[in-house]
């Protein structure tokens, strides 16, 4: 168990949450801008569809029901389509799980989400911290995460140079992958050899591990 949970210190006084402040309605509005704009775009065409309809024009309807239905038919539509889904719950969750955790600074500050991509076995989310919050808080409360994410687990990766940016694997399913992250995904956010998170058991908020003692001789 990790001392940064306070549930886990029983012998630390209680202190008085920190309520993060309201954000302003541009970070709103940021942190909502998928939806924003996959709203207006649904609107536009429904409305250009209609609006074929009244002239007796019957494509504008046609091209709308084609674009919807025919990756909806298809296998990998559809897990693009709920890939896609499951980045979007998971911005809003970290941002929620963020909110009720520790893992905002005295003045109510919230993490930095910079990116979420999907992966094989769920989503990659990289995270720029705040002055106070570091990785080993993200371990601390990887239960909590992965409970907030409805994840299996989430495995915490920290930059070996810039500490303030987290990788968060929110593990969905098993798959057989290999260790460590893609090249791709380092060379765009930096150097090799991110450092790996701890297994579960050992400061990770998975159930702790017995200890091994050598047998008797």
């Amino acid at each position: 168990m990790s001392p940064r949970n306070a549930r886990n210190d029983r012998h630390r006084p209680p202190e008085a949450p920190w309520p993060p402040r309201r954000a302003p309605l541009p970070v709103r509005l940021w942190r909502w801008r998928t939806e924003i704009v996959l709203a207006a775009v649904v609107a536009t065409v429904a409305a250009l569809a209609a609006a074929g309809l009244r002239e007796d024009r019957w494509w504008p309807f046609l091209a709308l029901t084609s674009a919807v239905w025919f990756p909806a038919a298809t296998r990998s539509g559809r897990e693009w389509a709920l890939s896609r889904l499951h980045c979007l719950t998971t911005r809003h969750r970290l941002h929620r799980v963020c909110t009720e955790t520790p893992l905002h600074t005295r003045s109510g500050r919230l993490p930095l989400i910079m990116r979420i991509t999907p992966t094989a076995v769920g989503e990659r989310v990289v995270v720029m911290t705040r002055a106070g919050i570091c990785a080993a808080d993200f371990r601390a409360h990887a239960e909590e995460i992965a409970a907030a994410c409805f994840a299996r687990r989430v495995v915490v990766t920290r930059h070996p140079r810039r500490s303030n940016l987290v990788v968060l694997e929110v593990v969905r399913r098993e798959a057989h992958t290999p260790d460590g992250l893609s090249p791709g995904f380092e060379r765009v956010y930096g150097e090799t050899g991110w450092a790996p998170g701890r297994p579960p058991g050992r400061g990770s908020g998975g159930p702790p591990e017995p200890d091994r003692l050598p047998r008797a001789a």
